[in-house]
């Protein structure tokens, strides 16, 4: 389902790592770990990714204010994908606000993120006659 893409996941829970690197590689994808926001940055200030997946609490700079910095100071429109183990619409309008692409709740459900990433990739063709990947 996600074979051939590269996707960097930010998240600091090691079960929730084992969980989420164990899915997308599974689904075919490659997988960059890194367990906060900070150690996001560095990576996508030195490769290139077709999707992130952030989650949202995380200790030190947290998904929203990681995604802010990527879009502002990087300017990086990477399609980031929130991770989030509640529902709360606010939640999810500032993800949006911050400038993320959606959000998928935990545990991830493949079929749903795989669907999600379609989706952003329609979008971009549509907009730019270009897909993510």
């Amino acid at each position: 389902m996600l074979s051939g893409y590269k996707i960097l996941v930010a998240e600091d829970n090691s079960l929730n790592q084992k969980i989420v690197t164990y899915l997308l590689s599974k689904s075919g994808a490659e997988v960059v770990l890194v367990p906060d926001g900070e150690e996001a940055i560095k990576e996508i200030q030195a490769n290139t990714f077709d999707l992130v997946l952030m989650d949202i609490q995380m200790p030190g700079i947290d998904g929203i204010q990681t995604t802010r910095y990527i879009r502002k100071e990087l300017k990086n429109d990477t399609p980031i994908i929130a991770l989030s183990a509640s529902s709360y619409e606010d939640e999810y309008k500032a993800c949006m606000e911050a400038g993320m692409n959606g959000c998928i709740l935990k545990p991830i459900d493949v079929e749903k993120l795989s669907m999600m990433i379609a989706n952003l990739n329609e979008e971009e063709k549509t907009k730019s006659g270009k897909a993510y990947t």
